[in-house]
């Protein structure tokens, strides 16, 4: 693990095994950070923090690191991107586009915002004893923009170099330093991303990577003193833990969270469209996205052959491993994640829930589960309300805008949401009532750095993405000095 400019073992000589998804067998064997480690990477940030070495390093210092860094991610794009296959899982394909030329993109758009940090200065309405005809102003009041201090960024395992970005890019750009603990099944691309941290030039003890089990690791890092902040990628469950044990220092946390997105598709739309939108956004990365559209709610006018259409795309794909530039759907990245998937499987077919296409898991070696359509009307069926992070779609019909919103909005979580119709007033009404975070009309999972990021009621907490995310690391000091 990286501390500082230090590549470490653990002291208790713990390790933890990484394997392939397509094959089940161990890839990489990584060390294991104890609470001895955390503290150390902790220690190491926070006196990086409070140095000349990184305090000093201006604006416009901390955009050419990042460009620097990003730049270097584009030159090992190749070996990233398979890196993250022989890990996760996903089709080589979309970890070129997303997880790679998506961290790069991400860098540099963070990388636009440290010279864009600013305070206030005001006109103070304070009352002085100074004599009337005195020049000036009595006092000069301004305020400024800080960074929030040491970062534990924890990311979770299914974009994972583009998740440790996420949080690195606001947090270097604010002038935090970060202790990055990647998911345990997924340590690697964030190994290799220390090291092209230490080749940018960043003063050793910004970004320090620790590699750890959840409960471990990431446990002492959220309860540790010296962290100022905490910024988590992962389950909603976690994200609670993360509150309650941030609560004794009263750390600021940012959370983003479960989903359950819906997907709504109303006669009108423009139905080939959105089926392909139905199964990119639940099919890509094998469903094992925060933000996947995996309650599909169709006008019942157009429901049954809708879903005709989508099981047919669903049947016509791929399955396979990542490194085959054929595949379409990967595996899942773990058997404790296959048992996950496949127990709600198991339990919709033995509650008589109708299976359209798929859902099985495949038998063959590594952890693959079929592209899967169910259908039920029972909205309050388990693999209607909760987060499976499969590749398994539920659908119901609905009778009316009310309905469609009634539907979507039946559900803890409120991440992303799409819908689908011609009809103008239709797109902003539902638009307008849906509660989510994010809502895509007539597409799918578009993103934009620009825009803000954050879940609705159990989705998250604080946002990223935006000059919103960037605030996340920054605190406000008020300044007033009598004249």
């Amino acid at each position: 693990m990286l501390i500082g400019d230090r590549w470490v073992h653990a002291d208790s000589g713990d390790t933890i095994t990484v394997t392939d998804p397509a094959t089940g067998t161990a890839l990489a064997t990584v060390a294991a950070a104890g609470v001895a480690e955390v503290d150390a990477a902790v220690r190491v940030a926070s006196e990086t923090f409070r140095s000349p070495a990184w305090r000093r390093v201006t604006p416009t210092q901390r955009t050419a690191l990042m460009w620097r860094l990003a730049e270097l991610i584009d030159a090992n794009a190749e070996e990233l991107a398979l890196l993250t296959v022989r890990e996760q899982g996903k089709p080589i394909d979309l970890a070129r586009f997303l997880d790679v030329a998506g961290s790069a993109e991400t860098l540099r758009y963070y990388a636009g915002w440290c010279t864009k940090i600013e305070g206030t200065t005001i006109t103070a309405s304070l009352d002085d004893e100074r004599p009337l005809d005195a020049i000036g102003p009595a006092f000069h009041a301004y305020s400024l923009r800080e960074p929030v201090g040491v970062v534990a960024a924890i990311v979770p395992w299914n974009v994972p170099l583009l998740m440790a970005i996420a949080k690195l890019g606001p947090a270097l750009a604010a002038g935090c330093t970060v202790v990055l603990k990647p998911a345990e099944e997924t340590p690697l691309t964030a190994l290799r991303l220390g090291e092209l941290v230490l080749d940018a030039g960043f003063p050793p003890g910004v970004v320090n990577v620790v590699p750890g089990l959840g409960h471990v690791a990431g446990a002492a890092l959220v309860a540790h003193p010296g962290v100022d902040k905490v910024a988590f990628t992962g389950s909603t469950e976690v994200g609670k833990q993360i509150v309650a044990a941030s609560a004794p220092d009263l750390k600021r946390v940012t959370l983003e969270l479960g989903g359950k997105s819906p997907l709504m598709v109303f006669a009108d739309a423009d139905l080939d469209a959105a089926a392909d939108a139905a199964a990119l956004s639940i099919f890509v990365n094998s469903g094992q996205m925060c933000f996947a559209c995996s309650r599909l709610f169709v006008d019942r006018r157009v429901h049954d052959d809708f879903v005709d259409a989508v099981a047919a795309r669903a049947r016509a794909m791929v399955v396979g491993p990542g490194t085959d530039p054929a595949t379409e759907l990967g595996p899942l990245v773990s058997k404790r994640q296959l048992e996950r998937v496949g127990g709600y499987l198991a339990s919709a077919r033995s509650d008589g829930v109708e299976v359209v296409t798929g859902g099985s898991v495949i038998d063959r070696p590594g952890w693959f589960v079929e592209p899967t359509i169910l259908r039920t009307e029972a909205t309050d069926h388990r693999v209607h309300r909760d987060e499976i992070f499969g590749p398994v779609l539920v659908t119901t019909a609905f009778d009316g805008i009310e309905d469609a919103v009634r539907l979507a909005n039946d559900t803890t979580y409120g991440l992303a949401a799409s819908v689908f119709t011609r009809d103008l007033s239709t797109a902003h009404s539902v638009a307008g009532a849906t509660e989510a975070g994010m809502v895509w009309v007539n597409c799918m999972l578009a993103l934009d750095e620009n825009l803000p990021f954050g879940g609705f009621k159990q989705s998250g907490l604080g946002y990223e993405g935006s000059q919103q995310g960037v605030a996340e690391y920054l605190r406000s000091k008020s300044v007033v000095v009598r004249l």
